[in-house]
This record gives structure tokens, C-alpha cells and sequence, in this order.
């Protein structure tokens, strides 16, 4: 079996500030907003906006009335930590950068390389969506 991870989804406070802001991280991502769907499910009150790509689909989902102001710790058990995603270069990340504070992402840790990460070639930046939920864009290449 190869590990290859086919969909995400993560749940947020707020369904519609998300997807304003998924919007448009998406497409930064490599995801093509035309690929977007949605999915309500009352029974289980449950909506769902998935962002779909060829190697994998990415979803924002609501949350439970219930739990709907309870905030996002990613040191939680059960808790995503954090999303990497990996792009080819160093000039990526830092273009990816610039669009992300573009478009409202909150930067946690600007470009830069992580030699307490790996000895060489790991280069990268931190941001958070809105609820604080954490990702990264990483780069694995020699300096150049």
C-alpha cells in the first residue's frame, strides 16, 4: 500500500468566514475554484465546502452548534497540529508569502530555512486561517 492520503477536512467556528477566506487561499494552493463543492446534511448539522484536486480534496466543515465558540488549540488531543504543504522552491514559498498576506492569512513565521529541522534545505513559512488552525509551506532543497 502506498500512503497517500485521498481528502482533509477541518472543522471551523464560522462556515462562511472560512470559505471566504478558503476562497481564495485555495487557488494559492493549487486548487482550481471551479472544482469547489458543497454539501449540507441537517440531519446531522453538518455543511461542508470541499476544494477538490487531482491528488487530494480539502474541505472546511461546520462545527456542532454546541462546540461553535469553543476555540482552536492545536495542542489538544485529537487536534490537527499543523498542515505542510510542499512546493518546489524556495522563490515559492517566498511568492506564497507575499499572496498570503494578501489575502488576510495571519503569518506566524516568515520564509526562512530550519537546520534544527533537518541539516540542510528545509526552508519554510508558517501562517494561521482565522480560527488559528496552522499551515505551512515547505520547500526540501539546497540553498540556492
Amino acid at each position: 500500500m502506498d500512503p497517500v492520503i485521498d481528502h482533509l477536512q477541518i472543522t471551523v467556528r464560522d462556515l462562511a468566514t472560512a470559505v471566504a477566506f478558503y476562497d481564495r487561499l485555495m487557488p494559492l494552493l493549487g486548487f482550481s475554484p471551479l472544482e469547489r463543492g458543497s454539501a449540507e446534511f441537517p440531519e446531522h448539522e453538518f455543511h461542508v465546502v470541499e476544494y477538490k484536486h487531482p491528488r487530494l480534496a480539502f474541505a472546511t466543515t461546520s462545527p456542532r452548534p454546541s462546540l461553535q465558540h469553543e476555540k482552536v488549540h492545536r495542542r489538544r488531543p485529537g487536534s490537527l497540529h499543523h498542515l505542510a504543504f510542499r512546493v518546489g522552491s524556495r522563490a515559492e514559498v517566498d511568492r506564497l508569502h507575499r499572496e498570503l498576506g494578501e489575502i488576510g492569512a495571519i503569518i506566524v513565521a516568515e520564509p526562512r530555512e530550519y537546520p534544527e529541522y533537518t541539516p540542510s534545505g528545509y526552508y519554510a513559512l508558517f501562517f494561521k486561517d482565522h480560527d488559528g488552525i496552522k499551515y505551512e509551506i515547505v520547500c526540501h532543497s539546497e540553498r540556492s
